[in-house]
């Protein structure tokens, strides 16, 4: 077990979790975090953080506070990173900054530096974008991964991928970690090059290294006010106030939401791992939930006379669907206790209904800038 342990981004909706789990196990923790004021309502962590926590507020890039926070850690937990896929489309050179060159500045001071002599153990925060589509089945090709969608076809409302090979219908799988890299998004892009270049830093180390993919993370404590992340955030503020509720494609795709306390432990579990490991994990439900299925469920819950309404409008670099593969997370740490969606939705909603409701403005902005560079289309029958 790690007697210090680094967090980057450690004061955001995952990593405080992480702290709390591991000060319970009497495990130190220092948190490096810019405060990001897209993401955090606050510049501080929470009461019962204050005071048992070391924060150093600076950004990942920043040489000199790295390479203080990286000081004498056993352990290092990435998760500093900008997260939004439909902004990353034309923030690209952010979105590259923070996570890839952020990553590099770390692992250039950890190689060359005294500050990572004491280092066993690295944690990064991948994401299941980096699989784009992920894996599914033609009945004439077997196992594949879709390319991204054109906009001729959703433009058609074709939003079903289509076999690379032969164009015909898809089945959907499970995606599994052996699955090949086909990001569609540059937020995706930048989570790929960030895995992998910790995932190779670890190995040329020969300490463990863990690249967890995380599928759609959600549950109490999430930003209510960051309109680039998290469709239950923005349907919940639009239903509690009886705003209407607008579904892109046909509300038919869908997402493995996984639930806070399961990434914990997840993450928690990687941070104690007593053997040796380096690569890529899944981190999900491994069950599928429609868009269109979480709307319902949100307007159910608030009694909400918000309407549902499917737009047919689509965004560039968004997939269809996904569903992890869980069995390599479940040889690799065991069996991961998974929270039923209904279950976690209800524990997020408690949680929403007594936060300040947000407006629609920061919504319909972060809809607007996709639309004003030419990152959203529409189906021609709408």
């Amino acid at each position: 077990m790690s007697n210090l342990v680094l967090i980057t981004g450690g004061a955001g909706f995952i990593g405080q979790r992480v702290a709390r789990a591991l000060l319970r196990q009497n495990v130190k923790c220092r948190v490096l975090d810019n405060f990001s004021p897209q993401i955090h309502a606050t510049e501080t962590l929470s009461d019962d953080l204050t005071g048992q926590v070391e924060v150093i507020k600076a950004d990942v890039r920043d040489h000199a506070a790295l390479k203080q926070a990286l000081a004498g850690v056993d352990a290092i937990v990435h998760l500093a990173a900008e997260t939004g896929t439909g902004q990353s489309m034309y923030e690209i050179e952010r979105y590259f900054s923070v996570n890839v060159q952020g990553t590099a500045t770390m692992l250039d001071l950890l190689q060359n530096d005294e500050c990572g002599k004491s280092l066993r153990s690295i944690v990064v925060a991948s994401s299941r974008a980096v699989y784009g589509e992920g894996a599914y089945r033609c009945t004439v090709h077997g196992r594949v991964s879709p390319k991204q969608r054109s906009r001729e076809d959703m433009s058609a409302g074709r939003f079903e991928p289509g076999c690379p090979v032969c164009g015909a219908l898809l089945a959907l799988l499970p995606t599994p970690e052996v699955s090949p890299f086909v990001p569609m998004s540059m937020y995706g892009l930048t989570k790929q090059v960030q895995e992998q270049a910790v995932l190779l830093f670890a190995s040329t180390r020969g300490i463990n290294g863990f690249g967890l993919r995380y599928q759609n993370v959600y549950g109490p404590g999430q930003s209510l006010k960051n309109p680039y992340t998290g469709i239950l955030a923005v349907f919940s503020n639009l239903a509690r106030q009886n705003q209407g509720i607008e579904i892109y494609e046909d509300g038919q795709e869908s997402r493995d939401f996984v639930y806070i306390d399961d990434v914990v432990e997840a993450t928690v579990r990687a941070v104690n791992y007593e053997g040796h490991f380096v690569g890529a994990l899944n981190v999900g439900s491994g069950h599928a939930t429609s868009v269109m299925a979480v709307a319902e469920e949100i307007k159910a819950y608030f009694a909400s006379d918000s309407i549902i309404k499917v737009t047919g409008e689509f965004r560039m670099g968004d997939i269809r669907h996904n569903i992890a593969d869980m069995s390599t997370f479940e040889q690799v740490l065991g069996a991961l206790p998974v929270t039923p969606f209904n279950v976690g939705l209800g524990h997020f909603l408690d949680w929403a209904s007594a936060q300040p409701a947000e407006d629609k403005s920061a919504y319909l902005r972060s809809v607007s800038e996709l639309a004003s560079r030419g990152l959203m289309g529409k189906t021609s029958n709408q």
